[in-house]
Formats: structure tokens, C-alpha cells, sequence
């Protein structure tokens, strides 16, 4: 959906196809970190926390761009990158309160292991 409303909005007369743009990057840097595996190999970043952020700012600023767009542009390609913001907006914000970190559950730490060694197992 970034995509789409990237090209819906540098096809429009409106100036935010960079919002677009920055959020499809950052989609992407974010998408290769897990793809490369990278959240272990760097403990020193909270990722959840991390990718939580990025999803609330995109939602807020999606959603307040798409409907200055959809309310002040005339234009077809504004209006259709208005509405694909939009839902790039609520996609994101359904994205954030699915891995705000504090829903997740924490699981216990194995202990078998420890009190097997103790109890001469």
C-alpha cells in the first residue's frame, strides 16, 4: 500500500509522495533487519519497541496526509492515493497493536535443565 499510494501521490499535483516514500523505506529496512536475522545478533536495540514506533508514527502521519489530501485535492490520483493512504494508515495502526510488546507474553525461562543438575538427575 505504500507503494501504490507513493505512485498515486507522485502522480497527483500534491507535494506528499515523500511521506510515502520514507514509510516504504523504513517498511524495508525493517523487513530485511528480520529477514537477515538481525535482532538477535543486535540485543542492544529493542526491537519490538523499535517496530511498534515506526508502525504509530506511519499510521498518524498516513491518516493526517491522506485526508488533507482526500479533502483538498481535486485531482484522481490524489483522491486514489488519499484512500490507499488511508488504508496504508489503518494496516499500520492494526500492525501496531498486534506487536505492541507489552501484549506479547513473555515465556518462562527452562528450568528443567537446572533443577535436574541439582537434584543429582
Amino acid at each position: 500500500l505504500c507503494l501504490l499510494t507513493l505512485i498515486c501521490f507522485g502522480a497527483s499535483r500534491s507535494g506528499y509522495a515523500g511521506l510515502a516514500a520514507v514509510e516504504l523505506v523504513f517498511a524495508a529496512l525493517v523487513l530485511l533487519a528480520w529477514g537477515c536475522r538481525l535482532p538477535p545478533r543486535l540485543p542492544l536495540l529493542h526491537w519490538g519497541w523499535t517496530d511498534f514506533t515506526r508502525c504509530v508514527i506511519g499510521a498518524v502521519l498516513f491518516l493526517i496526509t491522506s485526508l488533507i489530501v482526500i479533502v483538498g485535492h481535486r485531482d484522481g490520483a490524489g483522491i486514489a492515493g488519499g484512500v490507499f493512504g488511508i488504508l496504508a494508515g489503518i494496516l499500520l495502526g492494526y500492525d501496531a497493536y498486534i506487536t505492541l510488546p507489552t501484549r506479547q507474553g513473555h515465556t518462562a525461562a527452562p528450568t528443567g535443565a537446572y533443577w535436574e543438575h541439582w537434584e543429582g538427575g
